[in-house]
């Protein structure tokens, strides 16, 4: 099946589904001699762990890594880097009654009108359990990326309509791991706990708003029309399942403005370009200008709830109700968090050795130096 890899050069290959034996990814293009060890990856891992707080679904994986290749003696050897996780708490009795009554949001249906035989047990390919593979792959990137002194993070925003106040970039990372929402406004982060916790009361769950920003970013990342820096992040970003809409910068609000209001003017500060303003969100033409790269991503609530729902039984085609047990995030949106700062990494470092910031073989080296 197509539509599993993402990157040109940096290249990250997913694998696995929510309830087969394991998940993870492959990553190929990683210049040798990067310092990575299996806590680095499992760092990240951690913060999209199932399990961690009454704000994610209880299903009890430690979703520990095994790396199986491209790392010796700590460091990065130049081959395909290959990550897994095994599935350990698998209950699949709950769907044995959904094979042929596809489950109201989520890709059911579709899945098997697009593919005939697909594996229907907790989504599959399809369930949000396949990010482990993203977070893998962003570890890589993440490390990678920082060697150049490029930070990528991200925090909840939104949770139903309730917004958190703007907050220093600098600070996000920091404050936003320090509630179970992962809101960098703790005022908005207990509000928000309490929209999530009250939806879960009801059986419903509750969509939001996650924001990343990448900060250390140089100027000269993106290239041409269809390989804009802006165009391949909203790709990543609308890659991950629950996503249904993408904004980089102030996304839409700029159709209510002027020009004259927006524009991003330039100006000089210790000789470096810089911009007055930020509203492009630090791409322009397709091609990252130096500022802090802002995306912000929307997150749907998740499809599968316990209130009684309507659908059909595609066997006998005939309508009939359903109910979906099983466990389930009341609001997907506090463990998106790791996974879009995964999707967002994994793009930069394409594009930092695209551009030439990063050799492709060796880290230590100049591309000049061939």
């Amino acid at each position: 099946m197509a539509g599993n890899s993402t990157g040109k050069v940096f290249r990250v290959t997913t694998f696995g589904s929510s309830h087969g034996p394991a998940l993870g990814a492959v990553i190929d293009g990683c210049p040798a001699g990067l310092k990575l060890s299996e806590e680095d990856i499992q760092r990240e891992l951690d913060r999209r762990r199932p399990g961690t707080s009454s704000l994610t679904t209880p299903r009890g994986e430690m979703d520990r890594v095994e790396i199986l290749s491209g790392i010796f003696e700590g460091k990065t050897d130049g081959t395909p880097i290959a990550g897994i996780v095994r599935n350990r708490d698998v209950d699949s009795a709950s769907y044995s009654n959904l094979k042929s009554v596809p489950r109201p949001g989520h890709g059911d249906y579709t899945w098997r009108v697009r593919f005939g035989h697909y594996d229907h047990r907790g989504g599959g390919r399809g369930s949000g359990r396949v990010t482990i593979g993203h977070v893998i792959g962003g570890a890589v990137a993440k490390k990678l990326i920082g060697t150049h002194g490029i930070q990528v993070n991200a925090h909840v925003v939104q949770v139903g309509d309730i917004r958190a106040d703007r907050v220093n970039l600098k600070l996000i990372g920091e404050y936003a791991e320090r509630n179970p929402v992962r809101c960098a406004d703790p005022a908005a982060a207990r509000l928000m706990e309490k929209a999530i916790l009250d939806a879960k009361e009801m059986g419903d769950s509750i969509g939001g708003v996650v924001e990343v920003v990448a900060l250390g970013v140089p100027a000269g990342l993106g290239d041409p029309v269809f390989s804009k820096l802006d165009a391949e992040l909203a790709a990543a970003l609308m890659g991950i399942g629950a996503v249904k809409g993408v904004e980089i910068g102030m996304g839409f609000e700029v159709a209510e403005h002027h020009a004259s209001e927006i524009n991003d003017e330039f100006y000089i500060s210790g000789g470096e370009i810089r911009t007055t303003t930020n509203t492009s969100g630090g791409i322009l033409g397709g091609i990252s200008s130096g500022m802090p790269i802002t995306a912000r991503i929307a997150v749907k609530p998740t499809p599968s709830i316990s209130l009684p729902q309507r659908s059909v039984d595609l066997e006998m085609m005939e309508e009939t109700g359903i109910e979906i047990h099983g466990r389930h995030d009341p609001c997907i949106c506090p463990r998106v968090v790791p996974v879009a700062e995964a999707a967002v990494a994994m793009v930069l470092a394409d594009h930092m050795i695209r551009a030439g910031f990063i050799h492709p073989t060796d880290i230590s080296k100049k591309e000049n130096d061939g």
